[in-house]
């Protein structure tokens, strides 16, 4: 029996030895001597009747938010709201400072119209009254009239008749078969070359040597040398023109 109560006793010691201490409530949770310091000055300064002052604080300063950040751009965007807000008188966009010495105008219903400008530069002619002033509407009937009486209707006549203007080069064209080079027409004689040259300088154009070479003979014959390999063709008058022509059409 004096075993278990001394048993009893060990244990009760040993757990009371682990709780742990319970702290002093008065003097608060997270608080030191210096907020019971505090406390006994203001109930003394209480009982004589004064109050202290409370202690300054002083803000620590903000710091200054990155140049092109957010924040920076938010503040910057409010400090010119601010100063162009109407009435800050500021000289920002809301005076006649900031508006070519004119004060900006508010639209409303109730304002006079504009005034008209000065119409000095406008020409004669699109002034009526210049007009009115220089000549009447009679004046411009007379010239009207002025006007038709030099009209001069051309009437349309035929065609000129192409049968006494020379050989149709065109006809002639379409008439042959035979590509340029090839020989058709058996052609004597020396010097050809220099009789070819010759003949072809007289002409400004193959046609109009084509049609000289036919009003002299031509095909079947060539006088003066102007086509000396026999195709039928003077000076390299080249038939394919005329001929493509034919076909597309």
């Amino acid at each position: 029996m004096i075993a278990r109560s001394l048993i009893l006793v060990a244990t009760g010691v040993a757990l009371a030895a682990c709780q742990p201490a319970v702290p002093d409530s008065g003097r608060g949770v997270g608080f030191g001597d210096s907020d019971r310091a505090q406390r006994q000055a203001r109930d003394a300064a209480l009982a004589g009747g004064t109050v202290p002052a409370p202690a300054a604080v002083t803000a620590a300063p903000l710091p200054t938010p990155a140049e092109g950040s957010a924040e920076a751009t938010a503040a910057e965007t409010a400090r010119v709201l601010a100063a162009t807000r109407p009435g800050a008188g500021n000289g920002i966009g809301n005076d006649a400072a900031t508006n070519s010495g004119v004060a900006p105008v508010n639209a409303s219903p109730s304002n006079p119209p504009p005034a008209v400008l000065n119409s000095a530069g406008i020409s004669n002619e699109n002034n009526f009254d210049a007009v009115s002033g220089q000549r009447s509407i009679g004046d411009d009937a007379a010239r009207l009239a002025a006007n038709r009486a030099q009209y001069q209707v051309v009437q349309p006549q035929a065609l000129p008749d192409r049968a006494d203007a020379g050989p149709n080069i065109v006809a002639y064209a379409l008439r042959t078969t035979n590509a340029r080079g090839t020989q058709v027409y058996r052609r004597i004689g020396l010097n050809k070359a220099s009789k070819f040259a010759r003949a072809c300088a007289q002409y400004s154009h193959p046609d109009q040597a084509q049609i000289a070479f036919l009003e002299a003979g031509g095909p079947e014959k060539d006088r003066n040398g102007m086509d000396p390999d026999g195709d039928g063709f003077a000076c390299n008058w080249d038939p394919t023109p005329f001929r493509r022509a034919a076909r597309a059409g």
